[in-house]
């Protein structure tokens, strides 16, 4: 077997590898990821958002500021409410990836048992 060098990947800078560790720990919440899945289709207000989750407010709230911390997400202003949106298409194509390896790996599984 070939050996190959790690180098490359350690040449990355110590601060923006704990920064990346922390994009996916924010990452680590299934209430999180929903609200992420939820904001990829359309802009909505905490409200909505509490509804659709069936959550309270405030703990979409939280959430919603820990995402907005690590921008992730994005507020503006309509009138009396907040719409929030994914910050850009980065977000959105990193939760489509993660989804489309979740839903191949479980094709994966299920293949391997039927065999």
């Amino acid at each position: 077997m070939e050996k190959t060098s790690l180098r490359p990947a350690l040449t990355m800078p110590q601060e923006e590898m704990c920064s990346l560790a922390d994009f996916f720990r924010i990452l680590g919440d299934p209430t999180r990821v929903q609200l992420l899945l939820l904001l990829s289709q359309n802009g909505y207000c905490v409200s909505e958002l509490a509804q659709s989750l069936n959550i309270s407010q405030s703990a979409v709230s939280h959430h919603l500021r820990a995402l907005k911390i690590k921008r992730l997400v994005v507020g503006r202003r309509v009138g009396k409410y907040v719409i929030y949106s994914l910050s850009d298409n980065h977000v959105s194509s990193i939760i489509s990836q993660g989804w489309e390896h979740i839903q191949e790996s479980a094709l994966s599984r299920k293949f391997r048992k039927k065999k």
